[in-house]
């Protein structure tokens, strides 16, 4: 078991348990030029977990960029495979989780601050952050708008857990999306997680094939909603 996770690909490599109170995500950026490709970088508390990994892709960031649609569904992946498969698991754009309609956990993509559009980045790091439970005095029904893994029935499901099965649906999403037609069937799985928002209504959804930007069409205009606002530029 390195690093307390469950047995991981050997791509994995390293994986780093930070105590609590760090930064999952900033450590992975700061470790990225020196570690490279597959750092993997976790820590956990009693109501959170976070994770994040580094990835050293081979397209440009404009192409690059949809990484954070295939972390998204890797989480999505994820949960459904922890939990009750009834459990509704959605997508709000770009790429925060919700449980029954209510948030219960982020993701984000980082690329070096002086990374170019059409430019191969020399690294990205993706990664999350999921609430496991509420404080003990958290009110139930309070925050309709926000749940967590332990009201969602997820009672033996721990934080090793979630960051292992994140870890390898999202080697499962990447292999697929860099696959024969891999840009239409992550187009496809992400449209079909995404929640119907009142401003997307009465429109139809896609994703552009390169950008990864989300496209509104309705009545014959097209509106399109960038994915590079999500983006994080880290020194």
């Amino acid at each position: 078991m390195p690093s307390g996770l469950p047995e991981l690909p050997p791509v994995f490599d390293p994986i780093l348990h930070l105590r609590e109170g760090q930064d999952a995500m900033r450590r992975a950026i700061a470790l990225a030029p020196e570690k490279g490709a597959g750092c993997l970088v976790w820590v956990s508390a009693l109501e959170r977990v976070e994770a994040a990994v580094v990835l050293e892709p081979e397209q440009i960031l404009l192409a690059a960029r949809p990484a954070l649609l295939c972390a998204a569904n890797a989480l999505g992946d994820a949960l459904v495979a922890l939990g009750a498969p009834e459990i509704p698991v959605t997508i709000r754009w770009p790429a925060t989780l919700l449980m029954n309609g209510a948030e219960v956990a982020a993701l984000r993509l980082a690329a070096p601050d002086a990374a170019e559009e059409n430019a191969v980045p020399d690294w990205l790091v993706a990664g999350f952050a999921l609430r496991l439970a509420f404080p003990p005095a958290h009110e139930a029904g309070r925050t309709p708008d926000r749940t967590a893994l332990q009201e969602e029935g997820y009672d033996d499901t721990t934080a090793a857990d979630v960051v292992a099965a994140w870890a390898r649906h999202l080697m499962a999403n990447f292999a697929e999306w860099q696959g024969p037609d891999g840009t239409r069937r992550l187009a496809e799985k992400y449209l079909a997680r995404l929640e119907h928002a009142p401003w997307q209504e009465g429109a139809r959804r896609g994703i552009d094939p390169v950008s990864g930007d989300l496209v509104l069409e309705r009545d014959g205009q097209r509106e399109r909603i960038p994915l590079a606002a999500a983006l994080e530029l880290a020194a």
